[in-house]
């Protein structure tokens, strides 16, 4: 039989976080198995057949009880139950491994598939064990549902070299027929064992899988598992991975810089933003604030979204809002209007042209987006070009870079330059005061706040 053991970062089974409690059961049950003073081990007779190194529960449980002082017989059956699921001792005839304080007959299993061993079988040593289990005409040996339901999943998942398999199963069962026939019973038995610890009955806890907190305490990472009906099946390894361990590691090393990048914001902090923007806005809902006149959302009239169309009769509740961001003070059709004439006027209008064209290469069908990319590089950043904008040098290399392999966001480093930003602001805050266009549209506002108050709360968002 061909099993795989786990292979350590230090080689060294004691690394297991479990360790602990493997060796304290198996020095229990080392004394268990002592000639003179263990639990009495025979080979029953019985019509036509013997059953070899057997003994009962109710052998193990007064054992327990003489032997381990305890008092309590509910206490020695939990005891002996813990080590039955971790797969020292099993019943023979029932893949549960429990323990009953009965006449039912249990075997112990060999040092060699003890869990301190740290065993981790592959998906292909299950194939291999349930296939020369269906290559035995043995009623005992006959497979139970859930391992039929798992034979087929496995068959399918390996289907590619199922022949090989096969071919192992074949020899491996030949070689069990040339041993005695007693011998070959014990071995059979413990093997199912070992799978019924490995893969066990839906339903029946796993006590190979290691706590996730003990194997982060010891910097290990925790090899993941995969539940499936009729019982656990590990991941399997492809060849790739065992002949190329790097490339993993290199994924690994990737996705944790990529989570380095990440801009990681405390709570606090992201509900300090929210409560800000909502008391911020509060002012602009309707469903919050009343607006004048009444809100068209609950009532049939359309006068307040009459208001809002009218370009020229502007609300200060409206301008004030322009002060919340650039984008807020383009989003609104008056503010676009008035700001792209006042940027004219100061001969900077082609700045607020690229960013918009910008923003408009974001939303063009993908077949036109090349031909959109050339047409805004040649109006703005090429040489000669038309309406030429003045972005610093560093960005415009990086733009320059980016028309090789033209996308809907080549621009966005020279959009969201520094120096394109501060221009922006800078013909806002220096030139807008002495500007009486920009605010004629709301004479009653421009007396509560001056031109310069309003644009030094403008951020530049890009």
């Amino acid at each position: 039989m061909a099993h795989r053991r786990r292979q350590d970062t230090a080689g060294n089974v004691e690394e297991n976080p479990n360790y602990i409690v493997y060796r304290k059961m198996e020095n229990m049950v080392e004394k268990m198995q002592d000639d003179m003073v263990g639990v009495p081990v025979r080979t029953v007779k019985s019509f036509m057949t013997k059953i070899p190194s057997v003994f009962t529960g109710a052998d193990l449980v007064s054992w327990m009880m003489k032997n381990l002082d305890i008092e309590d017989q509910n206490e020695a059956l939990h005891l002996a139950h813990l080590i039955s699921v971790h797969g020292y001792c099993f019943p023979i005839d029932d893949h549960v491994l429990t323990v009953k304080a009965d006449g039912t007959f249990y075997r112990f299993q060999t040092p060699y598939f003890w869990p301190s061993n740290c065993w981790e079988p592959e998906n292909t040593d299950y194939a291999v064990y349930l296939c020369k289990r269906t290559m035995q005409n043995k009623t005992r040996l006959e497979l139970a549902d859930y391992e039929a339901e798992n034979l087929a999943r496995l068959q399918k998942m390996f289907s590619r070299k199922w022949e090989f398999i096969f071919m192992q199963a074949e020899a491996q069962a030949k070689v069990d027929k040339k041993r005695d026939k007693l011998e070959r019973k014990v071995l059979d038995s413990q093997e199912r064992a070992f799978w019924d610890v490995h893969r066990p009955v839906p339903g029946c806890v796993n006590t190979t899988e290691i706590d996730i907190k003990k194997a982060c305490r010891q910097s290990r990472p925790l090899k993941p598992n995969y539940a499936v009906p009729g019982g656990r099946i590990s991941p399997s390894v492809s060849e790739a991975d065992l002949h190329n361990p790097s490339d993993g590691l290199k994924v690994q090393i990737n996705n944790l810089k990529q989570r380095l990048d990440r801009r990681n914001v405390k709570i606090s902090k992201v509900a300090e933003s929210y409560l800000s923007f909502y008391e911020q806005y509060q002012e602009y809902d309707p469903f919050i604030t009343q607006p004048e006149p009444a809100n068209p959302w609950i009532c049939d009239t359309t006068e307040f979204w009459d208001i809002e169309k009218n370009l020229k009769d502007l609300p200060p509740r409206r301008v004030k809002r322009w002060a919340f961001s650039l984008p807020e003070l383009l989003r609104d059709p008056a503010g676009r209007e008035q700001f792209a004439k006042f940027l004219d006027k100061e001969y900077s209008g082609e700045n607020l042209r690229f960013w918009e064209a910008c923003q408009e290469l974001k939303k063009v069908a993908s077949k036109d987006v090349r031909s959109k990319v050339q047409e805004t590089w040649d109006e703005f950043l090429a040489p000669g070009a038309h309406n030429p904008v003045n972005i610093d040098s560093k960005a415009m290399a990086l733009t320059g870079k980016n028309m090789e392999t033209p996308d809907r966001y080549t621009f966005d480093t020279a959009a969201l330059s520094e120096l394109l930003g501060k221009s922006l602001r800078r013909q806002s805050d220096k030139e807008l005061e002495r500007s009486s266009d920009f605010f004629n549209v709301i004479p009653d506002f421009s007396t509560n706040m001056s031109p310069g108050t309003l644009v030094e709360k403008i951020p530049y968002y890009g």
